[in-house]
């Protein structure tokens, strides 16, 4: 296995093989969260060809087995607030130190452990060179609380690149309320608030 670093990735026949891997390994955690986390093909390749991005793959011969995209500009993304960041983390944000995990892809067939290893190392130690605020957000299917789960394995794995710190940000759930259980009503009941 080897690890290769792109931005503006404009080959089509590389962004259909990471198109493939990033549509198979992530179908699964589209399918169990409320939340839209899988793009779709026109929002990937726009991901994956802006120059702010950094992509990471894991190649096993000739197939993309692991990859992570990394946002150098978090004014660049739709998932966070860059009000938040220039609020909370003033400094760091004026710095371009604000960086987000967009996200990480294993294929379950590869060595998945050598494959996020691999991957951890090269985009981490990125991350860590740049002393890097490196913000990323998990699903409830990955993060079924706050201690453990997908948070805990990255920490683990960037302490093998240097001294951090795991900084809790926010939690957002998300309700329904279904009103396909009750009868149809034949006029909207008087409210007053």
């Amino acid at each position: 296995m080897f690890v290769t670093r792109h931005s503006n990735v404009v080959d089509v026949a590389l962004r259909e093989k990471l198109w493939r891997l990033y549509r198979t390994t992530y179908i699964s955690t589209a399918e169990a969260t409320v939340t839209h986390e899988m793009l779709d093909q026109q929002e990937f390749n726009e991901q994956i060809s802006r120059d702010s991005n950094r992509v990471w793959v894991v190649w096993c011969d000739s197939i993309p087995v692991a990859m992570t995209l990394v946002s150098t500009d978090v004014r660049a993304t739709r998932w966070l607030s860059d009000i938040y960041f220039e609020r909370h983390f003033p400094d760091r944000y004026r710095a371009g130190q604000v960086h987000y995990i967009v996200w990480v892809v294993v294929d379950p067939s590869a060595d998945a452990k050598g494959a996020n290893v691999m991957l951890a190392r090269q985009a981490l130690t990125a991350e860590a060179r740049d002393g890097a605020l490196l913000v990323f957000d998990v699903p409830e299917v990955h993060q079924p609380g706050a201690k453990g789960g997908a948070a805990e394995l990255l920490f683990r794995m960037a302490k093998m690149v240097g001294d951090v710190e795991l900084l809790p940000l926010s939690t957002q759930r998300y309700f329904a309320l279904d009103f396909a259980k009750l009868p149809a009503l034949e006029e909207a009941p008087e409210v007053n608030f």
